[in-house]
């Protein structure tokens, strides 16, 4: 599965940091305060990433940049709070792989990302893990995917919830190998990763720093990761792909848009911010003790990157017959 372009490292990564517009309009945002609206619970990834750039971009820029959750509806509510928002510069909202998927998932959902939001910058990007219950008698990823072919439909995997980014990696798994594994979707990560200690479902899609504790105490064991190389925070665990599943990528970006209408200058500003923050050692380092590398984007390729990401899960949500619901 691909969440994002397989290229990032060499392209988004490397992408040199241009200093702020020096324009009077430029140089007039920000003049108050910043809402930065998540519109998820706190503590996810997302949450996690807007809180780290609102302190060090209040920091940099004078004004206070403040995180404020909107959970609900799949990322809806809080989405929609953004887009009707002023158009001004002082609301931005995060936005993670989980919109690029609702583009397809939700074809009611009030908005259409890139018509009614303009691309800022991205953040982060993180490699998932696969981790199965200690009584799954499977040591490696091959052994699983084996194992499934030998049983089929009675495996199961848990995720955050119908449509999220684990579940539909969950489905890729199963469209690429050829297996059939049963979906059990939860309210949230949380409860999921509950009934998998427990043992009431067998295999998980997570996040690597969510999981990586429970793993070292022998809780779960984990599998291989989900990105296109190996994790720092987990060298010796191969990947899906070196499993012998080409191609499989599932990940968990994190970015920033603003409503539809919003000054040039002020995403110009902003972005020129990012890139300058997410460039400095003090933030790789950050990231990389969290499993997460920092993205560097201008406006136009961010937004590229996003319309890739919504074509691309377009076609697997559809080839694989996955909804919310």
């Amino acid at each position: 599965m691909t969440f994002t372009r397989r290229s990032i490292a060499a392209t988004a990564l490397a992408a040199p940091f241009v200093p702020a517009g020096t324009g009077a309009r430029a140089q007039a945002w920000p003049a108050r305060g910043v809402r930065i609206i998540v519109p998820f619970a706190p503590g996810g990834s997302a949450d996690l990433a807007a809180r780290f750039v609102a302190e060090r971009l209040g920091q940099a820029l004078g004004q206070p940049f403040t995180v404020e959750n909107r959970p609900g509806a799949g990322s809806v509510v809080g989405t929609e709070a953004a887009m009707r928002a002023p158009a001004d510069g002082y609301t931005i909202l995060t936005i993670t792989n989980a919109h690029t998927a609702n583009e397809t998932l939700l074809p009611n959902r009030p908005f259409v990302l890139l018509r009614d939001f303009v691309p800022v910058a991205p953040a982060t990007i993180a490699t998932n893990l696969v981790a199965v219950h200690p009584s799954v008698p499977a040591n490696t990823m091959q052994e699983l995917i084996a194992l499934a072919r030998a049983r089929p439909g009675t495996l199961n995997f848990a995720s955050s919830g119908p449509g999220t980014v684990y579940h539909i990696a969950g489905e890729d798994l199963k469209k690429r190998t050829g297996i059939d594994m049963v979906h059990v979707p939860y309210r949230g990560a949380a409860e999921a990763r509950t009934d998998l200690f427990g043992g009431q479902v067998q295999i998980m899609f997570d996040a690597i720093p969510s999981m990586i504790q429970h793993a070292r105490a022998g809780r779960v064991r984990v599998l291989a990761t989900t990105g296109a190389r190996r994790s720092a925070l987990l060298p010796d665990v191969p990947t899906v792909q070196e499993a012998g599943v080409p191609g499989f990528e599932a990940v968990l970006w994190v970015g920033f848009l603003a409503p539809a209408g919003t000054p040039p200058e002020a995403v110009q500003r902003m972005n020129d911010a990012m890139r300058q923050l997410m460039s400095t050692p003090a933030a790789r380092e950050h990231w990389d003790r969290q499993g997460a590398e920092t993205m560097v984007m201008t406006p136009p390729e961010f937004g590229a990157f996003v319309q890739r990401d919504i074509e691309q899960l377009g076609e697997l949500i559809r080839s694989a017959r996955i909804t919310a619901g």
